[in-house]
């Protein structure tokens, strides 16, 4: 039988509105897609803390082959030495394994490992500790030295810092040179993976060339202790006070602030595998671990 033509229409209808409220379905779907592909403030979460028992610490390195997270203490004066410094090793979840695993430095500060050697700064001197033995192996007297502060490594070469004389140094093959000089108040250091130096100092985060020479990518985080590289122009810098700053493409953002609790925050580690920054509060004797997204 022949369907009449007003019925036909009338049939059309409830398929075009239902057409119709299919495509605006979407279109909605789509502008919650987008609003939802925003992305959030970054920002750092606290996850664990250690018991309050690393004294003065003010370094922290994470070793991915072994797990192992090596805190250096000062225990005393940052610049006298009375022999009372130690590195101590703590879990990835913030046990202590062992306290004073390294006795008998003055005052450790920066560490990188290179071939099973884990190399620290000690004021005027590098120490080389065997991390099989957890024994003291050598100890470079640096002439001139005052006040050795960070360190990182790239190959087998050791990079540190002078944060008096304002020089950086490089250890390599049993000799010693010096990288670059007149850096007023240098302190972090870190190394890229294809070797480009960067630093922070009383000028701000600097990018150097091979000869020494540099740019300043921000000048607004000065005076800065601990850096890591995240990846290509994205750093996160702390300064001593109490401050963590993500510095993406020169701009920063302050992530965590705890002067109001005298709570400082010194030469930050880093565990890429979680996003967890290890942050030693020096005076307040724990080690802190922020999540971090960004």
């Amino acid at each position: 039988m022949k369907i009449p033509r007003k019925i036909s229409f009338a049939l059309l209808i409830p398929a075009l509105a239902w057409s119709c409220g299919g495509t605006q379905q979407k279109v909605e779907s789509e502008e919650s897609a987008t609003v939802e592909a925003v992305p959030s403030a970054p920002s750092l979460t606290k996850v664990w803390e250690t018991t309050e028992e690393l004294t003065t610490n003010e370094s922290a390195l994470y070793d991915a082959s072994s797990g192992i997270i090596y805190i250096a203490n000062i225990d005393g004066d940052s610049a006298e030495k009375d022999g009372k410094g130690f590195i101590s090793k703590i879990s990835k979840t913030g046990e202590i394994i062992e306290k004073e695993w390294v006795k008998g430095l003055d005052a450790p500060k920066g560490m990188g490992i290179v071939n099973g050697t884990l190399y620290v700064t000690n004021i005027d001197e590098l120490v080389e500790i065997n991390l099989t033995t957890g024994k003291i192996s050598k100890r470079h007297k640096i002439e001139g030295a005052q006040f050795l502060n960070d360190l990182d490594t790239s190959g087998d070469k050791v990079f540190f810092t002078d944060m008096n004389t304002g020089k950086i140094h490089v250890f390599q093959n049993g000799s010693f040179s010096l990288f670059a000089e007149n850096q007023t108040k240098i302190n972090g250091i870190r190394i890229a993976e294809d070797g480009t130096v960067f630093g922070l100092d009383a000028a701000g985060l600097k990018k150097y060339n091979s000869d020494g020479s540099f740019e300043i990518l921000n000048s607004n985080v000065t005076g800065g202790d601990g850096l890591i590289i995240l990846e290509d122009n994205v750093f996160l810098a702390s300064r001593w006070q109490g401050e963590i700053y993500l510095i993406k493409d020169g701009i920063e953002t302050l992530l965590l602030d705890t002067k109001a609790e005298e709570s400082n925050t010194a030469d930050i580690g880093y565990i890429p595998s979680e996003n967890l920054v290890l942050v030693p509060t020096f005076f307040k004797n724990k080690v802190v671990a922020y999540k971090l997204d960004y």
